[in-house]
């Protein structure tokens, strides 16, 4: 029987947050700790081993927690069930020495390093001595890292080809031809620290150059036949990760198909408004993409965004939600190039001194249709990803700290940005249907998502119902075509998604998926309530309950 002075459940998740920033201190900049400002994570693999230690004692100190009296209430059930759960899929993970392969076009350690930057706070000479310092540290960071692939090339595990060129090719652009990204982003510093900014920018492009060089030189011809594909088992640890449940993946395959014939059908009739007779939904797509509405210019799109979730907020708020101050400052930015195509949000820091942002690649467009990005930033922005974290953030001191930030699942935040897609369609804000068609284009790429990230990754059967190669096992280059096939996006975002596919097994999957368990929460609680159900009041508690995999989401939804 653990006694009084074992810590319960939420003060444990609490001190492994504590302790984990100290080891990750990208993590503490998007916490907003002022500590984590000067350093970076060590990406070897005793640096990846410390981790992992640090997961185990918690995990034991867990154990004890749970049995003290006081851990069997809500809050600290909720808490502790997420922390075992989330801890247990990660060490799965490690043992299975993934990190030693983790070669992505969107989420890899290098990734990580040069997207902080973009985040550090930078209104004080101070604060530009701290990314001096954390400049100085890219070197190793990187040489980290490359020790880590290098001990994967020696025992056979290898990453993917495809995402290998593709990290290649964006190291490349980080290095610049005259001057790198990183030399870029020193020289806006001020003039007393010139001469200390200029050097580090000047290391931190050179370790880019050399990271480049060896993955070239070395890693690319040493993983050139490799399998792009990672078979039943590994992508099964993987979902786990993302989705916090262990999905039965031939359900979920099924699924994705059965809301592809949904969609489809809908897409058509949307289309026969905008383009009688159109071929496909597509061809109406692209007749939006020549004469459809759209914005010109990059900082006017990133203006129209900001009003987009403006003007959400101002609709939603006191409607369908009760949103605190604080909750209610977004920012819109474009995203750094040399990056992935896909829009992407970063969380409030802790303190709210840092608001949440959406982020935009523009991949070198300055006309954007209106129908591609509507859609997009009510997920990415308002009601979606900021709703969400940024309650989380706020209602951290009712949670835990672990349940607002570290221990996200994948799949829960992003079914929640879906759902919140969906919401925007039922309350009437896509009303004609330019707007509607590419809201459905977009739940489409996720069905799709579900069909080619499984399909291809265990070489399923492509169905006999299906109108592309019925009775085929998927392969890369087939999934790239139907992904193509079936979007209303230019050729370089397919093709960067399909690399994201390769390199996060198991993560594309949940936006669906996790759109489902969020569905069936709501009418599981609207059938328990009848009449009396509450749509803001059920909102504001399952946007205050924290993370939660898809093991537990629907039952606590339903509850509410």
């Amino acid at each position: 029987m653990s006694d009084i002075s074992t810590p319960l459940p939420r003060q444990v998740a609490d001190a492994y947050v504590d302790a984990l920033i100290t080891l990750e201190p990208i993590m503490g900049t998007l916490l907003g700790v002022k500590e984590s400002a000067r350093t970076l994570p060590d990406f070897s693999p005793e640096g990846r081993q410390a981790v992992a230690e640090l997961a185990r004692h918690t995990l034991a100190v867990l154990d004890e927690s749970e049995r003290r009296p006081g851990a069997d209430t809500d809050a600290e059930r909720r808490c502790g069930r997420l922390l075992r759960e989330r801890l247990t899929a990660e060490l799965a993970v490690h043992a299975a020495q993934e990190d030693l392969r983790a070669v992505s076009n969107i989420h890899g350690p290098a990734h990580s390093v040069r997207e902080v930057f973009a985040l550090a706070p930078t209104d004080t000479v101070e604060d530009w001595a701290d990314v001096a310092e954390r400049l100085r540290g890219v070197p190793a960071a990187f040489d980290g890292y490359r020790k880590s692939l290098e001990l994967g090339l020696e025992q056979g595990l290898l990453g993917s080809p495809r995402p290998t060129r593709t990290f290649i090719e964006q190291l490349t652009d980080w290095a610049g031809e005259k001057q790198g990204w990183f030399d870029e982003f020193a020289a806006g510093g001020p003039d007393a620290l010139r001469e200390e900014l200029d050097a580090a920018g000047r290391a931190a492009t050179g370790a880019v150059v050399a990271l480049r060089d060896w993955m070239r030189d070395v890693y690319a011809p040493a993983v050139q036949d490799a399998p792009e594909a990672v078979g039943r088992e590994r992508y099964a640890r993987w979902s786990r990760a993302f989705n916090g449940t262990d999905l039965d993946l031939d359900e979920a395959y099924a699924y994705g198909w059965a809301e592809y014939h949904r969609l489809l059908g809908e897409m058509k009739a949307e289309a026969e408004k905008i383009l009688p007779g159109a071929a496909t939904p597509w061809e109406a797509l692209a007749w939006l993409d020549e004469h459809g509405t759209h914005i010109e210019g990059v900082e006017e799109v990133r203006v129209w965004l900001q009003s987009v979730m403006d003007e959400a907020i101002a609709a939603l708020d006191g409607t369908h939600f009760e949103l605190a101050e604080r909750v209610r400052k977004v920012e819109s930015r474009i995203a750094p190039p040399g990056g992935a195509a896909a829009p992407y949000y970063t969380n409030p820091s802790e303190d709210f001194s840092r608001p949440g942002i959406t982020w935009l690649p523009t991949m070198g467009e300055t006309r954007f249709p209106v129908y591609d990005l509507l859609s997009t930033w009510y997920h990415e922005g308002v009601p979606g990803h900021h709703l969400q974290l940024a309650q989380w953030t706020h209602v951290a001191d009712q949670l835990s700290r672990y349940q607002a930030t570290v221990g996200i699942v994948s799949a829960n935040a992003e079914g929640w940005a879906l759902y919140a897609e969906r919401l925007m369609d039922e309350l009437g804000f896509l009303p004609d249907a330019e707007r509607r068609i590419g809201y459905l284009d977009a739940q489409m790429m996720r069905s799709t998502r579900i069909i080619v990230d499984i399909g291809m990754h265990l070489g399923l059967e492509i169905p006999a119902d299906s109108p592309f190669h019925p009775g085929e096992r998927w392969t890369v280059e087939l999934a790239e075509e139907f992904f193509g096939m079936h979007s209303g996006r230019p050729a370089d975002f397919v093709e960067s998604e399909i690399t994201r596919y390769l390199s996060m097994p198991g993560q594309a999957i949940g936006y669906k998926l996790g759109e489902r368990a969020w569905l069936l929460g709501r009418e599981n609680a609207r059938r328990a309530h009848g009449d009396s159900f509450d749509l803001k009041a059920w909102h504001m508690a399952a946007l205050s309950q924290g993370s939660l995999g898809l093991d537990d989401l629907v039952d606590e939804l339903s509850q509410l």
